[in-house]
């Protein structure tokens, strides 16, 4: 039934699209769906990298049983512990008793904890070498990207990494599986919001594995989630670094806003129309009651400038905005230029609030506006020359007060 595609000479891709996901993890949405990576080494032994979650275990059953033609796995290499790649493992095994697993000590924890598996499991170490006839593993620990127990294993025919989570997407992949034979205008949103709510968090622990790997000729990656990465390895790598550096990769400013009855939203239109009046082009602005805070959250990581905007809640910040500033300073994200805004009825609270941030954030801060009750063209002259201020320390580097 499966016409499975080679990435290289007898290394087979057997990943499933899930297009039925609402949200990854429970909370990330999914619009364009994702995909569960999986590949099958076939050699004078056959390895088996990774399974996927078990809401597809019977599509990639088959597609295995369709690698194989009628031979058994030998090796099922264990990458990853989180179960949208190991929730496969105990049907895997009860088709194929004698496969050996091979993976991490955490891991080898982890599968006890999680299916009560102890035996046939080969523990490797960093550095340790898995021939499989012709090509051969080598193995390298990664914790921290995202779990403590990954590990990512190189190729060393065809030259290729097995990379576990590190340099996935959200998407589904759509027909093609190579970067080189697909459109990948929708995969660099995603894989950039992918990274700033799965991995941003361990930017240390990223840039320790990209260090650890720069030394090897690596050809191409193949990631646990989105394409093959090959003609756009380069660019994919680099953007890691970028982002594991809280390095911007353009100037640019995101406006996150809360209004209730309008008057926090002519603030932030205000600041738009002042940095594009500046010359920045890169302005978006979003209604945190609107979209969803990973997607405002990925614009975060590739843009220089920031500004929130809240109306006094109950004495406090807007509760959607809350909530996207502890998703900023859950991932400790550096080398932000910022300014707020904030409106109020009878007490002026949550823009004196937000200023704060910046400093517990280590940013630096342009300027606020506080409005009370209805937008004057006071106020709105104000938020238009933050909104200019922003441009020019985005732009320039300037970064005073004046």
């Amino acid at each position: 039934m499966y016409n499975l595609k080679e990435i290289v000479d007898q290394i087979y891709y057997v990943g499933v699209n899930d297009r039925q996901k609402e949200a990854f993890e429970n909370y990330l949405p999914l619009p364009h769906g994702v995909s569960y990576n999986s590949y099958v080494i076939v050699d004078e032994k056959i390895a088996i990298m990774d399974t996927v979650d078990i809401s597809v275990v019977s599509t990639f059953l088959s597609k295995i049983e369709a690698a194989l033609q009628g031979r058994n796995a030998d090796y099922l290499v264990v990458h990853h512990m989180e179960p949208d790649h190991a929730g496969s493992i105990e049907l895997l095994l009860q088709k194929y008793p004698n496969i050996q697993i091979v993976t991490s000590s955490k891991s080898k924890d982890m599968l006890k904890g999680y299916f009560n598996i102890t035996d046939n499991i080969k523990e490797v170490k960093e550095g340790e070498k898995l021939s499989l006839g012709k090509r051969e593993l080598t193995f390298y620990m990664a914790p921290m990207v995202h779990w403590p127990e990954v590990m990512v294993s190189f190729e060393s025919l065809d030259k290729i990494l097995f990379s576990a989570d590190a340099f996935g997407t959200f998407s589904t992949n759509d027909g093609g599986y190579i970067d080189s034979e697909i459109k990948l205008d929708k995969y660099w949103n995603e894989m950039r919001r992918y990274y700033a709510c799965i991995v941003g968090k361990f930017a240390i622990p990223v840039q320790n594995a990209l260090k650890k790997l720069s030394a090897l000729p690596i050809e191409m990656i193949c990631t646990l989630h989105g394409p093959v990465w090959k003609q756009e390895m380069t660019k994919v790598v680099s953007m890691y670094d970028k982002w594991s550096r809280f390095e911007p990769e353009e100037d640019g400013l995101v406006i996150a806003y809360a209004t209730m009855y309008g008057n926090t939203q002519h603030l932030a239109e205000a600041v738009a129309e002042g940095a594009v009046s500046a010359g920045l082009k890169n302005v978006v602005v979003y209604n945190v009651s609107k979209t969803d805070t990973s997607f405002i959250l990925a614009d975060i990581f590739r843009y220089k400038g920031v500004v929130l905007g809240s109306p006094t809640y109950m004495g406090e910040i807007y509760p959607m905005i809350e909530k996207l500033m502890l998703a900023i300073e859950h991932r400790g994200i550096a080398n932000r230029i910022f300014g707020c805004f904030g409106s109020y009825t009878w007490a002026s609270k949550a823009t004196k609030l937000i200023s704060a941030f910046p400093e517990k954030m280590k940013w630096e801060m342009i300027g606020s506006v506080d409005n009370k009750q209805s937008v004057s063209s006071e106020k709105y002259n104000e938020a238009y020359k933050l909104g200019i201020r922003m441009a020019e320390a985005i732009l320039n580097n300037v970064t005073d007060n004046k």
